[in-house]
């Protein structure tokens, strides 16, 4: 948010809309281009480097010293390294799931498709949590309006803010549960040997790539849609 939007104490100033206050969230949680760059270049280069050389260590080494130079340029320039942190916590987590599966006697094959495996994971639990916030009536998206007014409830008691809300988290939702039914069949399926494991693979690092910043834009851009329709205050009373 701009600085005239917020008052002393992290609290919205009065005329400040719901509207508002999501756009300058959601501009803070994207990266542009370079953060979507960021997260993706990794994943990217796994994918190609396992599929060109079988080689687990190989792979997961080199799509972390990707991210590493990416780290080292933002240091450098001492800009944010939120996105590249974030790769390499995603990095991380996968090579964990991959020595578990070869911890477990699991071949290169499964331990690829483990790889891909805490994606999936979080996808699924995100859009369970979003869409269960929802159910309750208690939208997570309210809790970040409630964030950058002051008081993390108050929103909660202006039924417009709530339904708009609302609408804003099953937007945020929708790009997890696409993830899921896309991908989900495909690892089962490499797994389970119905399917050929190197196109299993190769989709899913397609798909995780495609179905990565490209599908959050999409949901940001009727997100932004939604936004630009109405004129939510912030405080009702204001």
């Amino acid at each position: 948010m701009s600085t005239h939007e917020v008052a002393p104490g992290g609290k919205a100033d009065p005329g400040v809309t719901v509207e508002q206050v999501v756009r300058a969230q959601l501009s803070k949680a994207l990266g542009g281009r370079r953060g979507m760059l960021e997260a993706a270049a990794p994943t990217i280069v796994f994918t190609v480097l396992w599929l060109s050389t079988r080689e687990i260590e190989l792979a997961l080494a080199v799509s972390v010293g990707a991210a590493l130079v990416l780290l080292a340029v933002r240091l450098v320039q001492r800009s944010t390294v939120q996105f590249v942190v974030n790769a390499l916590v995603g990095i991380g987590i996968g090579w964990f799931f991959v020595r578990l599966a070869a911890s477990r006697g699991g071949s290169e094959d499964e331990q690829a498709l483990a790889y891909f495996l805490p994606g999936l994971l979080y996808n699924g639990g995100y859009a369970v949590v979003m869409a269960l916030t929802c159910f309750i009536g208690w939208p997570l998206v309210g809790f970040m309006v409630g964030s950058v007014t002051g008081d993390v409830t108050a929103w909660h008691h202006d039924k417009q803010v709530v339904k708009l809300c609302t609408t804003l988290t099953w937007l945020l939702a929708i790009p997890c549960v696409i993830r899921v039914a896309l991908q989900a069949p495909l690892w089962i399926g490499g797994w389970s040997g119905s399917l050929d494991v190197d196109f299993a693979i190769a989709a899913l690092g397609a798909l995780k790539i495609a179905l990565g910043w490209p599908l959050q834009l999409a949901a940001l851009g009727a997100m932004l849609w939604v936004l630009g329709r109405d004129r939510t205050p912030v405080d009702p009373t204001a």
